[in-house]
C-alpha cells in the first residue's frame, strides 16, 4: 500500500516505520521544514528509532518525509497523527486536526481511507474531520494511538489496536492495513467508542495518580511513609493496583486527555467533577514539592544553590512536554533560589543548558534517569526525592 501520514512526531514517525517494515511505502508529511530535512538526512528524533534504521528505508525509497501536501494524493491510506494539545486556558485545541482535514480537502482528489490516530474526545472523527472533508466519498476510521515513549516492552506491533469506523467498509480496510504490522486488531462498534476508550485509559491513570499523590500528602501529615504504606497495600493479591506518587504528571497524554473527556462531558450536561479534581491535584503537586523542599532545607531557599535533577517528564526519555519540572523550577526561583538543572538526555530546554551535578545546597530529584549517578546527586547537602529511588532522602 501507499501510505501518507500527516505529522511526523512521536506517533507519526513510529507508525511510519512500522508500516515500512511491513512492506508499505510511506510519505511522511510535516509542516516543519527543518524536521523534514533532518528525517530525509537519516536523523531520527524518536527514542527506539535509530538513524541507521531510518536511513535504510530512505535509501530504498520506501520512506520519504515532505512538506509538499500534493503528495498526499494517490495514497491508499492517509493517517492523521497530529498533536491535540490544550489552549492557554486548558481547553481542547483541535487546530492541528482541523488543519490536517483542510490539507486533505484541498489536495486529495481521489477516494481513500482516512484514519485519525490523534487522541481526542468522542465525535472528533465524525464531526471535526469527516464533516470538513467533502466532495469526494472517502472512508473514515478512528484508531487512537497507543505509543508510549521509551517503553521497551510494548510497542506498535504487540500493543492491541482499536478500530472504529463510519462504515463497515472503512473498518474492514483499516483492519486489513493495521493487521500487516500489528499483532492484535480489535473492532469496536463506532469511532466514538474507540475515541472514548483512549481518553478513558489515560483518565484512569490520571485519577489514580492523583489519588496516591493526595494520599502521600495525608501520610506525610500523619508522620508515616506513604510509599511504605503503598508497598504494604500492594502485597494484597487482588483488588489493588499499584500506582506511585510523584511531582505531577507529564507528557502529551495524561495531563491532557482527561481535559478532553471533561470537556465533552460538560457539553452533554454531565459535570466531570471527579476528573477535574484529579487534574487539580496533579497540577498542584509542584507547589507541594516546593513547599516540602523549603521546609526540609531549613525554611528558606532564598540565595541557596538548588539543582533540579531530571526535567524530562519520565525516566529514560528526553521528552519534556507538560513536565512538572517546569513548575518546580519556576516556584523555586520565585522563592529566591538559585536554580540550575541537570538532565543529560534533554541537554537544552527553555533556552537553558543542562548543568553538571556538583555540590549544591539542595538537590530536587524530579526524574531519575538510569544514566544519572545517585552518588553525584548525594554531593548536595540536602536531597528531596520525588521518585522514591534514593534511600534515606526526604521525598514524596
Amino acid at each position: 500500500m501507499r501510505l501518507a501520514i500527516i505529522g511526523q512526531g512521536y506517533v507519526g514517525l513510529t507508525i511510519a516505520l512500522g508500516a515500512v517494515e511491513a512492506g508499505h511505502t510511506v510519505i511522511g508529511f510535516d509542516l516543519n521544514a527543518n524536521l523534514v530535512s533532518e528525517l530525509n538526512a537519516g536523523s531520527s528524533h524518536i527514542e527506539g528509532i535509530s538513524d541507521s534504521q531510518l536511513a535504510k528505508f530512505i535509501s530504498t525509497g520506501t520512506y520519504k518525509a515532505t512538506t509538499d501536501a500534493t503528495l498526499l494524493d494517490g495514497s491508499d491510506v492517509i493517517v492523521i497523527a497530529v498533536p491535540t494539545p490544550l489552549t492557554e486556558a486548558r481547553q481542547p485545541d483541535l487546530s492541528f486536526v482541523h488543519a490536517a482535514a483542510e490539507l486533505i480537502q484541498n489536495n486529495v482528489k481521489s477516494p481513500t481511507l482516512i484514519i485519525n490516530e490523534s487522541t481526542s474526545y468522542p465525535g472528533t472523527l465524525r464531526n471535526e474531520i469527516a464533516a470538513r472533508i467533502t466532495g469526494i466519498t472517502h472512508l473514515f476510521a478512528s484508531s487512537p494511538e497507543r505509543v508510549d515513549p521509551g517503553n521497551t516492552q510494548w510497542g506498535t506491533k504487540n500493543t492491541p489496536r482499536l478500530i472504529g469506523g463510519l462504515a463497515p467498509e472503512a473498518v474492514a480496510k483499516a483492519k486489513e492495513f493495521y493487521s500487516t504490522f500489528c499483532d492484535t486488531v480489535i473492532e469496536v462498534s463506532s469511532p466514538e467508542v474507540a475515541e472514548a476508550a483512549k481518553i478513558f485509559e489515560n483518565t484512569f491513570r490520571q485519577v489514580n495518580i492523583a489519588l496516591v499523590n493526595e494520599f502521600a500528602q495525608i501520610a506525610d501529615a500523619l508522620g508515616i511513609s506513604g510509599r511504605e504504606v503503598l508497598d504494604a497495600a500492594a502485597t494484597k493479591p487482588y483488588g489493588f493496583m499499584e500506582f506511585n506518587p510523584g511531582p505531577g504528571v507529564g507528557g502529551h497524554c495524561i495531563p491532557v486527555d482527561p481535559t478532553y473527556l471533561a470537556y465533552v462531558a460538560n457539553k452533554v450536561g454531565v459535570p466531570a467533577t471527579f476528573i477535574k479534581r484529579a487534574n487539580e491535584v496533579n497540577l498542584a503537586m509542584p507547589a507541594y514539592v516546593v513547599k516540602r523542599v523549603i521546609a526540609g532545607a531549613g525554611g528558606l531557599v532564598k540565595g541557596k544553590s538548588v539543582v533540579v535533577v531530571g526535567v524530562a517528564y519520565k525516566a529514560n526519555v528526553a521528552d519534556t512536554r507538560e513536565t512538572p519540572a517546569a513548575g518546580v523550577i519556576d516556584l523555586l526561583r520565585a522563592a529566591g533560589a538559585l536554580v540550575t538543572w541537570h538532565d543529560p538526555l534533554v541537554g537544552n530546554w527553555r533556552s537553558e543548558t543542562s548543568s553538571e551535578l556538583v555540590v549544591h545546597d539542595v538537590a530536587v530529584v524530579v526524574t531519575k534517569h538510569d544514566v544519572v549517578s545517585i552518588s553525584d546527586i548525594k554531593k548536595s547537602s540536602y536531597i528531596f526525592d520525588c521518585t522514591g529511588s534514593i534511600a534515606g532522602a526526604d521525598g514524596i
